[in-house]
C-alpha cells in the first residue's frame, strides 16, 4: 500500500516537462513527459502521418522509440516516413517492427534507451493490455512517455478494442486525427494542429493555416492512415 502524502508533500514534488514550440505550443502548452497520450481516428485520415510528425518532432526533446507493429517497417511504412518529413539527421528517432510486449519492456528498461515510446498500432497489442496490464505499464514505468495509435470505431467518437477505450481514459492528452487535422483535448490547453494543409482544406472545404513546421508536403499526394 502507497503512503499517503501530505499537503507539503504534494507541493514539493519536482515534475519535468516538454517544452513545446511552433505548431505544437497553443495545443500542447507545456506537458509532463511521462504518462499516456492518444492519438486515433478513422483510417485514412492521416494518423500515421502524424504520429510520425510528432514523433519526429518529441524527437528533438528526448530520445524517442517508434513501434510500427501494424505496418511494419518496409516500403509503405518508409514513405509514410519520407511523407513526414522524417530523414537521416533525426537520429534521436527510431523505429522497429513488433516484438511482444515483455521484450519491448526489457528493450526501453535498458539504460539509455528511449523514453518515449509510440505504439503504433494498439490494436496489435490488445490481448497483451487486458487485465490491468495497460495500468500496470504505467505504472512500472513512470518515467515514460507512451503515446498510443489507436484506430476509431464504426459509431464514431471512440477507440476500436477494449484498450484503446480504457486507454482514452487513462491519457493525459488525447489526439482525434480526422481530414488530415489533429484535434488537441485532455490536460492542456487545446486546439488544432493541421497535418496537411492542402488536404485539410479539401476535407473541410475552407482554407486551413499549417503552421507546423515539421510537416514536409512536398512527397504527400494521398491521405494516410
Amino acid at each position: 500500500m502507497a503512503r499517503a502524502l501530505s499537503v507539503k508533500n504534494i507541493y514539493s514534488q519536482r515534475f519535468t516537462t516538454l517544452q513545446m514550440e511552433g505548431a505544437y505550443q497553443e495545443p500542447f502548452g507545456e506537458p509532463s513527459d511521462n504518462g499516456i497520450w492518444l492519438i486515433y481516428g478513422k483510417e485514412k485520415n492521416g494518423k500515421t502521418t502524424f504520429a510520425l510528425q510528432l514523433a519526429r518532432y518529441l524527437s528533438t526533446k528526448k530520445k524517442v522509440l517508434y513501434v510500427s507493429a501494424e505496418e511494419g517497417v518496409e516500403m509503405e511504412f518508409t514513405r509514410a516516413c519520407s511523407r513526414a518529413g522524417i530523414t537521416e539527421k533525426d537520429r534521436n528517432l527510431n523505429f522497429i517492427d513488433y516484438e511482444p510486449l515483455e521484450e519491448l519492456k526489457e528493450r526501453i528498461s535498458k539504460k539509455k534507451s528511449a523514453r518515449i515510446v509510440f505504439i503504433d498500432n494498439i490494436t496489435i497489442y490488445n490481448d497483451e493490455l487486458k487485465g490491468g496490464a495497460l495500468r500496470a505499464l504505467q505504472r512500472e514505468y513512470p518515467n515514460h512517455l507512451f503515446v498510443f495509435i489507436a484506430h476509431e470505431d464504426d459509431t464514431g467518437g471512440a477507440p476500436y478494442t477494449s484498450s484503446g477505450k480504457l486507454c482514452k481514459k487513462l491519457a493525459k492528452i488525447i489526439c482525434h486525427v480526422e481530414g488530415m487535422s489533429a484535434q488537441i483535448a485532455g490536460r492542456c490547453p487545446g486546439g488544432t494542429v493541421v497535418v496537411n494543409e492542402e488536404r485539410a482544406a479539401l476535407y473541410y472545404g475552407n482554407q486551413v493555416k499549417d503552421s507546423n513546421e515539421y510537416d514536409n508536403q512536398e512527397n504527400d499526394t494521398e491521405m494516410d492512415d
